[in-house]
């Protein structure tokens, strides 16, 4: 087994290549990296690894930067010190998620997960791929939100809203408060929960119960007010009126 190590502190990195060759001698060092970077390029200059080992918070931000510049497609175990991370990992292509300092003992675990070829908890490839060769999204449970310094849980129910503005994605809560995202629109409808939540036009998926009041528009179409207050005029697309009425009626 080939195994491609991302940390940024030597004593680390001298830590894991020592558990590694204790939980099985046969496992190979086939290249280390301390920045996104140089990861990046270590990547895309060399065959892919069996299984990569990413600390989280490196010297040029977070490895989950890694996935934007670059397509990863061996499985990885995440590995830092703060367990707020987890849900993040388990969005990109993680097989694992280990909390230093890395006992023995679940690093023998997660090596034998990745020798039997274990399942990949990836919210794009969890699920079985329909007749199409799209692979279904996994239904989000909640979100981690990074914003500043600080990290936020939020749950589909704190959802007011979903909305995009300039090229950007936020959540707006129930409290008013708008938060970033790196999903788009796109993908958020496919892995929020139809039931509560509803597309209703380019810019705007709203949660049922943020839903204030609707008046009959142009065409057909339905304005709906939104509590807390939204902006621009919610309008649902012509196209999709007759879809929103029937998600209204539970239909």
């Amino acid at each position: 087994m080939n195994v491609l190590i991302v940390e940024d502190e030597p004593a680390a990195l001298r830590r894991m290549s020592k558990l590694l060759a204790e939980v099985d001698p046969t496992i190979m060092i086939a290249g280390t990296a301390d920045t996104i970077s140089d990861a990046v390029r270590w990547i895309e200059a060399n065959p892919e690894p069996d299984l990569a080992f990413f600390d989280v918070q490196l010297a040029d931000g977070e490895s989950f930067e890694i996935f934007k510049h670059t397509e990863v497609r061996f499985p990885v175990i995440f590995t830092t010190a703060y367990d707020e991370h987890a849900i993040r990992a388990f969005r990109v292509n993680a097989l694992d998620y280990l909390l230093k300092p890395v006992k023995k003992e679940e690093l023998e675990a997660a090596v034998a997960k990745a020798r039997k070829g274990g399942v990949v908890r990836d919210m794009a490839k969890a699920s079985p791929e329909p007749a199409g060769g799209e692979p279904s999204p996994t239904p989000i449970k909640r979100f981690l939100i990074r914003y500043g310094d600080h990290y936020k849980v939020i749950e589909p129910k704190d959802i007011a809203y979903i909305h995009s503005l300039d090229k950007n994605t936020f959540i707006r809560t129930r409290e008013g408060r708008d938060l970033p995202l790196d999903e788009s629109l796109d993908r958020l409808e496919k892995q929020l929960d139809t039931e509560k939540f509803f597309r209703l036009n380019r810019q705007l998926i709203i949660h049922f119960e943020s839903i204030k009041e609707m008046l009959a528009y142009s065409k057909s179409r339905v304005k709906v007010i939104l509590a807390p207050p939204f902006s621009e005029d919610a309008v649902v697309s012509s196209e999709r009126s007759a879809e929103f009425k029937r998600w209204l009626a539970g239909h």
